[in-house]
């Protein structure tokens, strides 16, 4: 998944009204799939990359949960390509203060343990610091996610 260039001034914002999974689900996916396929993690001029193991079906996985972050954060750019026996994730952001902050917690999101409760909380107000918002939407109202809804959704 590309971005367009033109895209440059998307807003900074989280926006996870039609996310099929909410905040702690998503959290968990990625430790799911760190468990399974992680190898490693580095920096580029960029961005930031995972490697991940290449094995059955973890090209998908890492395209399908890629898609659902740039549907909510389209200030990120994620490519996600194989190359022989490695998935690389590879993600980049726009030239802002805020998206960097963002990009550097994706970038040590393998390194932080998410099995307990108090981690996936750590990992929320890790993003809380950054200062990216995260909102909701009803009908043409737009407004702050409620911590209640950042982990639980709205369902």
């Amino acid at each position: 998944m590309t971005t367009p260039e033109s895209e440059v001034n998307r807003r900074i914002v989280c926006d996870m009204t039609s996310a099929p999974d909410t905040g702690i689900e998503r959290l968990a996916e990625y430790a799911r799939l760190f468990e399974t396929a992680y190898l490693g993690r580095d920096r580029d001029q960029t961005g930031a990359r995972w490697l991940l193991r290449a094995d059955p079906g973890v090209e998908e996985w890492a395209r399908d949960l890629a898609e659902r972050e740039y549907a909510c954060c389209a200030f990120m750019t994620s490519t996600v390509t194989r190359e022989g026996d490695l998935v690389i994730w590879h993600m980049t952001t726009i030239d802002d203060e805020a998206a960097t902050a963002v990009l550097d917690l994706f970038h040590d999101l393998p390194l932080q343990p998410l099995t307990k409760p108090s981690q996936v909380e750590d990992a929320l107000d890790r993003w809380s610091a950054t200062g990216v918002p995260i909102i909701t939407r009803e009908e043409e109202t737009v407004r702050p996610a409620t911590p209640e809804e950042i982990r639980k959704g709205r369902r």
